[in-house]
């Protein structure tokens, strides 16, 4: 199947007109490369001179569970330094004799590790960074780990403090080297942004204390707490940079350029890991709705609007990035675009 590039316009352009987000870009491809892509409606609603771009730089939310955590994760697997159902506590001395030595990273991956549902840092833990990593760390669990799959932040918080544990690098520092460097995603890396390049990214939500929408900044507030740079948020990317590392995710085996992971974690983690249980997982990657998990079509969502989609049966892959967090926390419109966007794309 073919996607018809006008339907894709015409159903994000119909999204601008109904207020969803004042912009979005696409692209879709396989493999090889980009087939299309393209960009309809505004960088800000408040600035009618200026484009929604291919190049603009967004605040990809939760695609930095994918873009750093996972890929890091994946790297350290590869080699042979993070056993997945290994207990934390028998290679983590942080979280030994802590209910989260009991959890497994598999666990925290497929968010079947009973942690708490939401991070909340502020309020539990205060605005220090290293009592709020204590905080994480120690704290009791939400229910027995293996009980249920319930998504929540903290899998990739927790998972990230374990990379950067096991490394011995910042996560961002980690990213950068084990992934972003090899393939060239020159224009990834985690906020705030240099000041020239501010103007070139998608605002987001009002920010309370400044009455000022947030841009080149993330959206997400424990990012922010933490500096900028953490498990849960706070990446920065661009259409080409996404497209690349999509590509390199439908052909690790042969592709020129090399991150720190390869074929052997995309099987892994494009797969299902929770059993009987619902909603179906994968490694931090999920069935797109109202797919079949046997259809092998896979997504990641972010909070401002992002999207990745992933097909390893079809050898395609699609990305939506849209700033819909300008206008609206609310989950619609943008869910049924985006649902309408990956059955164009997918079938």
């Amino acid at each position: 199947m073919t996607p018809s590039t006008t339907a894709v316009r015409q159903l994000l352009a119909d999204g601008v007109t109904s207020n969803a987000y004042p912009g979005a870009v696409w692209a879709f491809g396989d493999a090889g490369g980009t087939s299309t892509s393209g960009s309809v409606g505004l960088l800000d609603p408040d600035r009618p001179d200026e484009p929604m771009r291919e190049d603009t730089v967004f605040d990809v939310a939760s695609l930095t569970k994918i873009l750093a955590v996972w890929s890091t994760v994946g790297s350290l697997w590869q080699d042979g330094r993070l056993p997945l159902e290994q207990p934390l506590r028998g290679f983590w001395p942080e979280v030994g004799g802590h209910p989260l030595g009991q959890v497994t990273a598999r666990q925290l991956l497929t968010h079947t590790a009973g942690v708490p549902l939401r991070a909340q840092l502020r309020n539990l833990y205060g605005t220090d960074p290293q009592a709020i990593r204590v905080g994480v760390l120690h704290e009791a669990l939400h229910r027995p780990p293996g009980e249920a799959v319930e998504y929540t932040d903290r899998a990739a918080l927790i998972l990230g403090y374990l990379a950067e544990y096991l490394d011995g690098q910042p996560l961002d520092q980690l990213a950068q080297a084990r992934v972003w460097e090899p393939l060239a995603m020159t224009s990834t890396r985690f906020g705030p942004i240099p000041t020239d390049l501010v103007p070139l990214c998608a605002p987001t939500e009002l920010d309370q204390d400044t009455n000022t929408h947030l841009q080149g900044t993330a959206h997400d507030f424990s990012a922010r707490l933490l500096g900028g740079v953490c498990g849960i948020a706070g990446v920065f990317s661009v259409l080409d940079d996404l497209a690349t590392f999509l590509c390199y995710l439908l052909n690790p085996e042969t592709a020129t350029r090399q991150p720190g992971f390869g074929a052997a974690w995309v099987q892994e983690s494009l797969s299902v890991h929770t059993g009987d249980l619902e909603p179906v997982r994968g490694l931090f990657w999920h069935p797109a709705p109202g797919t079949d998990p046997a259809d092998q079509t896979w997504v990641h969502y972010g909070f401002t609007g992002t999207g990745m989609w992933l097909s390893p049966k079809q050898g395609t892959w699609a990305v939506l990035l849209t700033n819909k967090l300008r206008l609206t926390r609310d989950r619609e419109p943008l869910t049924t675009i985006r649902n309408g966007f990956r059955e164009l794309v997918f079938g």
